[in-house]
């Protein structure tokens, strides 16, 4: 099938497709007009590729999980490891969000919210006194 095809099957579109491809997460075979063709293998591993970045795999650790699903000789111990360190770090991101999510809702609480300058938020928020109670999550770009 040809990369539109291809998106169509998995759900991905054909930029994603094309970006995978550059990070040599897979290989579309070229035919002699030099479109891509992608055979069921290659869709196998782009769906693998969309399942797992919905659930919040980064692409280093979708690569990984392709390595696991191209190795015949893999232990499934080590794919639910995999898995479990995922679960470990979304549990994490969570309980850093309900910390973030506590001390916002704290400096609304003690907002007065009227027409005057002050304002307890920016004082809370520019105090380096004042412990925040959660860590920075850092950027991510991917």
């Amino acid at each position: 099938m040809n990369i539109g095809q291809a998106a169509e099957a998995t759900g991905l579109s054909t930029k994603s497709i094309r970006y995978y491809e550059s990070q040599g997460l897979l290989q579309a075979q070229r035919q002699a007009n030099g479109y891509r063709h992608y055979d069921r293998a290659c869709i196998r591993r782009l769906t693998l590729l969309s399942r797992a970045r919905s659930v919040g795999f980064s692409l280093q650790e979708c690569a990984e999980l392709l390595a696991l699903f191209d190795d015949q000789k893999r232990h499934s111990k080590d794919v639910k490891r995999a898995v479990q360190h995922k679960i470990a770090q979304l549990d994490k991101q969570l309980d850093n969000l309900t910390r973030m999510r506590n001390t916002l809702e704290e400096l609304a609480h003690r907002c007065t919210g009227d027409e005057k300058p002050q304002c307890a938020i920016l004082s809370d928020l520019s105090e380096s006194e004042r412990p925040m109670t959660f860590t920075l999550l850092e950027d991510s770009h991917e």
